[in-house]
Parts: structure tokens; C-alpha cells; sequence
């Protein structure tokens, strides 16, 4: 209803001459800020409710792809004019963003105790990170391919856009050391860490502090585990509610970009976003799929179905953070995997296991070297999958995922004057691999939770045994 009345308000006004404003330029992607939650069950939330709707203009997707197409039609008509509407995804944005730090620290602590108590919490946590290096490393050599085999940047012209590029990025790319990421991680002052927002090191301190907080008796971690618990319900219902206004959010993101870059910069890289979105599909809906059918006993079209709900949020928002509660839900309840194991796999997921990253990243190199014309090299693609796949698994740590795709075209020689032509679409381009994110953090959790086995009884746990009668 809000968004029913909210679009018919704009449709109003596109006739109206409008004064143009100044507003402050704000991130559209999220990747970076993709977060943690914990242990729980997330059942009959908002998120969901909204998903279980019949009619279908009740359905937060349905009502994300009409925002989308109303934004782009909108910002085509009113060009620069159309910047009116970029408060509106700023507040949503700024809105979730709002959310990451204090939920970072409470779902982490949360779900690092909840595994710190399993036997199995070594192996859980080689084969997820085993298996986010290995999917990451098959996405970067996926596009790289379907590069070569489409050319998305052969024949483009560009000359209608050649005022966009620029050298600004040049500076920006430079990826740290192994020892110095290493260092990096570890916090010297938790508070400050907080307070400028890194993940990395966020994630360490909490996840060690979770450990901790298991091996102390119960009586004194239960009262604390509770306190958290109720933060991270609270948080939770705070994400419901700002998915509320996700498409009005997202119409705003999409008139201010169409808007200010206009339709000739989306022709640009229109063939390079069809080609991203076929890659993204086959990895979605064959690879992970494909090892599901393989390395567990759940059937590949089962996994598919379930993961509808999750992909829709995912679509909605462009956020891991805002898709976990309906991620654990499905996880748990329609695939069958533990909590103790999807309270640890999913949260880690959302932060550092970014298959659609590396998709991206392949593409816009192979893109860029086909529009500026240079050839690479084997050394060029070893260079471009090395980059890539740890830039997507050690997302969490680096500035903004523009950096990232400028540290690619370093590593492989390729110029990154055009990286401007990207950010038309960069809001669409975030939509689509946080749902190929996503898909691959429930991927890796019924995966680890299929391999793991039967979790033994930990020592402190009362063992019942049922007589038969």
C-alpha cells in the first residue's frame, strides 16, 4: 500500500519542473558490509510474511523489479532532475548500514559460542573456508570464459561516454601484503575497530570472545547468551522493517543513476550485464546445485525451490546481512541443516564468500581489455584469478568493491579510465550477485553439514536413552 501510493506520488510529479539540488554522494554497494548473525530460529518474521503473500503486488520482488523499471523510466524522462529522488536510497541504504556494527558484534559473539561448545567446530570451519576459496577461484575462471566466448567489450562504442572516464581510481588499487592483511586483522583497540567499521578485525575479536564466552561454566554465560540473544531479535525486527520501504529505496537508487548517467551509459555495458547475469545463472542454477546433488543427500531441485524465498530478499535489498534471516529459516527448516552448523557457515558466508564478486570481477577485466584492445596473457588470467578470488573471499576488509575491481585491472595490465561506465548500473550489478552470495553461503552449509556427520555428544550434555517398552 505505501509503495502503491509512494509510486502514484511520483507519477505526479514527473510533469512538474522541478529545482535542481545537491546531495551528498553515498555508496551503493554493500557488499563490504555484509555481516553476521547468529544461532537462532527465525521463524514467522516479518520477512517472511511478506514472502508468503498471495498477491503478487504484495510480493517485496515483485514490487522491487516495478520500482526498478518505474526508477529507470523516471530518470530517463527527468535526466538530471531526477537527483530529487536520491535521498530516497540513501535513507535506505543508510538505513541498513545503521544495522551492520552493532549486529556484527552480537551475532558473531552469538554464533562463535554456539559452535565454540561442538567437537566438530575445527572441521566445520576448515571445510567452509576450503570450500569459499574453491567456489570463488570457479567463478573468476567461469567469466573469464564466457568472456573470451561472448566479448562483451568487442565492438563497443564508446565514444558518446568518453567524457566519463577517469584516472581518479588509479591510486586506489593497491592490495596489502599477505603479513601486513595478517596484522591487519588484529585489533588493537576493539573500540576503535567498531567505530570505523572494520569487519576484519570486528570478526576476530568476536569470534575469539564467543569461544571464550563457551568455556565458561553455564550458569555464569547463560545470562550474558541471553542478552544477546534478545539484541540480535531486536536487530532482526529492525531489518524486517526497513525491508518495508526496500522498493521505494530502491526506485530512488535507480532515478538517481539513470538520471545522472543517462540510457547511452547503460548501452554501454549493456552487453557486459547480459553476459553477468548468464554467468551468474549457470553458477546459481548448475554449479551449486550440481554440489548439492553431489556431496550431500539432498536432491538439486529441492535446494532450488527453497532457495526462492532467500533470493527474492536478496534481490530486494543487495544486502547478505538483510537476507540472513530468511536464509537460516530455509536452511534449517526446508533443507535440514543443524542449527549449530548454520549458525556458524551462514553468518562467515556473508562476509567473506562472494562467488558473484568473482563473477564480476573476471568480466570487467575481460570487458576492459576487449574495449581498450589488449590481448592478455596466461600470466594476465593467473594474475586475474589470483586477485579476484582473494578480493571476493577477503572482501570484508577493503574500503569498497570499486577498489577491489581497480586492484584486478592492475594486476593484470588492463587501464581503468573506464571504470565510471560501471557505476550506471552498479546498484542492478549488487542486486544480483548478493543472490548468487547468498545462494552459495546455504550451498556451503548443507554441503559442510552433509559431510560433517552426526556431531558425538559433548562431554557436559546429559545423554538420554530410551527404553523400549
Amino acid at each position: 500500500m505505501l509503495t502503491t501510493l509512494f509510486i502514484r506520488l511520483c507519477l505526479d510529479r514527473v510533469n512538474l519542473s522541478v529545482q535542481k539540488q545537491c546531495w551528498n554522494n553515498y555508496p551503493c554497494n554493500l557488499s563490504l558490509l555484509e555481516i553476521y548473525t547468529r544461532n537462532l530460529n527465525f521463524y514467522n518474521t516479518g520477512v517472511m510474511e511478506v514472502l508468503k503473500e498471495k498477491n503478487m503486488l504484495s510480493n517485496i520482488g515483485v514490487q522491487v523489479v516495478i520500482a526498478m523499471i518505474l526508477g529507470s523510466v523516471i530518470g530517463g524522462i527527468m535526466g538530471h532532475d531526477a537527483s530529487m529522488f536520491s535521498p530516497l536510497g540513501a535513507i535506505f541504504i543508510n538505513l541498513i548500514k545503521m544495522l551492520v556494527i552493532p549486529l556484527v558484534a552480537v551475532a558473531l559473539i552469538s554464533g562463535a559460542a554456539g559452535l565454540g561448545n561442538s567437537h566438530s567446530a575445527g572441521k566445520v570451519g576448515g571445510i567452509t573456508l576450503g570450500y569459499f576459496a574453491v567456489t570463488s577461484a570457479l567463478a573468476v575462471a567461469l567469466a573469464l570464459i564466457m568472456g573470451q566466448v561472448f566479448q562483451p567489450g568487442v565492438g563497443v562504442d564508446v565514444s558518446s561516454v568518453e567524457g566519463m572516464f577517469s584516472a581518479e581510481y588509479a591510486s586506489k588499487g593497491e592490495l596489502p601484503t599477505f603479513w601486513a592483511t595478517v596484522i591487519g586483522m588484529i585489533p588493537t583497540n576493539v573500540f576503535q575497530s567498531l567505530n570505523n567499521a572494520n569487519i576484519l578485525q570486528i570478526l576476530v575479536f568476536c569470534l575469539f570472545f564467543g569461544i571464550a564466552l563457551s568455556r565458561q561454566s553455564e550458569e555464569k554465560r547463560t545470562p550474558i547468551m541471553n542478552g544477546v540473544n534478545t539484541i540480535v531479535d531486536a536487530m532482526v525486527w529492525m531489518i524486517n522493517k526497513v525491508m518495508v520501504i526496500a522498493p521505494v529505496g530502491v526506485f530512488g537508487l535507480m532515478a538517481e543513476a539513470v538520471g545522472t548517467f543517462g540510457f547511452s551509459a547503460l548501452t554501454v555495458v549493456f552487453k557486459l550485464f547480459v553476459v553477468y547475469v548468464a554467468a551468474i545463472l549457470i553458477f546459481g542454477f548448475v554449479v551449486y546445485p550440481m554440489m548439492i546433488q553431489i556431496f550431500t543427500k539432498t536432491s538439486a531441485r529441492k535446494f532450488i525451490s527453497a532457495m526462492k524465498k532467500p533470493q527474492a530478499v536478496a534481490l530486494s535489498t543487495a544486502s547478505s546481512m538483510a537476507t540472513l534471516p530468511v536464509t537460516m529459516d530455509v536452511t534449517e527448516n526446508e533443507l535440514g541443516v543443524r542449527n549449530s552448523t548454520a549458525s556458524f557457515v551462514l553468518p562467515l558466508g556473508a562476509t567473506i564468500n562472494m562467488s558473484g564478486n568473482a563473477i564480476y570481477y573476471g568480466l570487467v577485466a575481460v570487458f576492459f581489455a576487449q574495449l581498450f584492445h589488449i590481448d592478455l596473457g596466461v600470466g594476465a588470467y593467473i594474475a586475474i584469478i589470483l586477485t579476484a578470488t582473494l578480493g571476493a573471499v577477503g572482501q570484508a576488509g577493503v574500503p569498497g568493491p570499486s577498489f577491489l575491481v581497480v586492484a584486478v585491472l592492475l594486476a593484470a595490465g588492463i587501464p581503468i579510465e573506464g571504470l565510471p561506465l560501471l557505476f550506471a548500473l552498479d546498484r542492478i550489478f549488487d542486486m544480483i550477485r548478493t543472490a548468487l552470495n547468498i545462494t552459495g553461503d546455504a550451498a556451503c552449509a548443507v554441503i559442510v553439514d552433509a559431510l560433517i556427520g552426526e556431531e558425538p555428544v559433548a562431554a557436559d550434555e546429559p545423554v538420554v536413552i530410551e527404553q523400549e517398552s
